[in-house]
């Protein structure tokens, strides 16, 4: 497949032949998305991507490129200015909220206020928006909290208190709280920003072996390429590249985009590109 520039996505071929079975439904498809947050100033401009059930999409680009503004569309914190979003082919902005964090978890870079929260207590949120306004937790809501710390390797820090954790620990909590969720989309805003490189790889394979649909933004070029199935790169709001990561990450491209140069080779060990940056 070759790299699909901002235009949008390579048309299939006529020549497929009209028995194959038609290709799932993507589990999130952004269609001509745009975002202006004073309707003069166009930070988003023209967006079309796609996210299949077990996809892990990576989005990179420079600071102020657009990648947060592209997030917070996709999970419904800021309304688009045109354009449309669809989760299973529902436009999730003609559903309503409560819809939406049934079926959407996000983990962002910062740390939300915890109230004097355990951990445990933190990834019991993720169960919120499944509860009736008077519900209690359950077993099978126990039971979640409890597989979901150990997956994040918490299960010791369970009841600590929330703010007492390092950095890394709380990014590992949010994780946490948001597989309790059970969402079918997963939105996650530099999720290694935070972590040692145990702990990144370790998060990063965890993330890959839920099988959700992923979008989540790096600045670790690196990383993206390990472990995303594609990327999309954004520059001045407009997409100017989707594709592989072997694809995508060519020192032209990282020239074009992030004006440094840049080696790019293939890991000797795992065979995906391999950056790095000229001095």
């Amino acid at each position: 497949m070759s790299v699909s520039l901002a235009s949008g996505w390579p048309a299939s071929p006529s020549s497929t032949p009209s028995h194959r079975s038609a290709a799932p439904e993507p589990r999130l498809r952004i269609r001509d998305l745009g975002w202006s947050p004073d309707g003069q100033r166009v930070l988003l401009d023209a967006i079309d991507l796609e996210i299949g059930d077990g996809e892990l999409l990576g989005l990179i680009g420079p600071n102020g490129s657009g990648k947060t503004s592209l997030l917070r569309c996709a999970y419904r914190f800021q309304r688009p200015c045109s354009g449309s979003v669809e989760l299973g082919g529902e436009a999730l902005w003609q559903r309503p909220p409560r819809w939406s964090a049934q079926r959407v978890a996000v983990v962002l870079q910062e740390f939300p206020q915890d109230f004097g929260l355990r951990v445990h207590e933190v990834a019991a949120m993720g169960r919120t928006p499944h509860k009736g306004l008077f519900d209690g937790d359950d077993g099978e809501d126990q039971r979640l909290v409890i597989e979901a710390l150990a997956r994040v390797g918490l299960s010791e820090r369970a009841q600590q208190a929330f703010a007492q954790l390092s950095g890394g620990e709380k990014q590992r909590a949010l994780l946490a709280r948001a597989l309790v969720q059970q969402p079918q989309l997963l939105i996650l805003d530099e999720p290694t920003n935070h972590l040692d490189p145990r702990y990144q790889i370790e998060l990063l394979r965890q993330i890959k072996s839920l099988g959700l649909a992923t979008l989540a933004s790096f600045h670790d070029l690196n990383l993206a390429a390990a472990f995303c199935d594609r990327l999309c790169v954004i520059d001045q709001g407009r997409l100017v590249a989707v594709g592989t990561p072997a694809e995508v990450l060519t020192a032209e491209l990282l020239q074009q985009v992030f004006g440094v140069q840049a080696l790019v080779d293939t890991h000797p060990l795992a065979g995906y590109p391999r950056i790095t940056w000229i001095l």
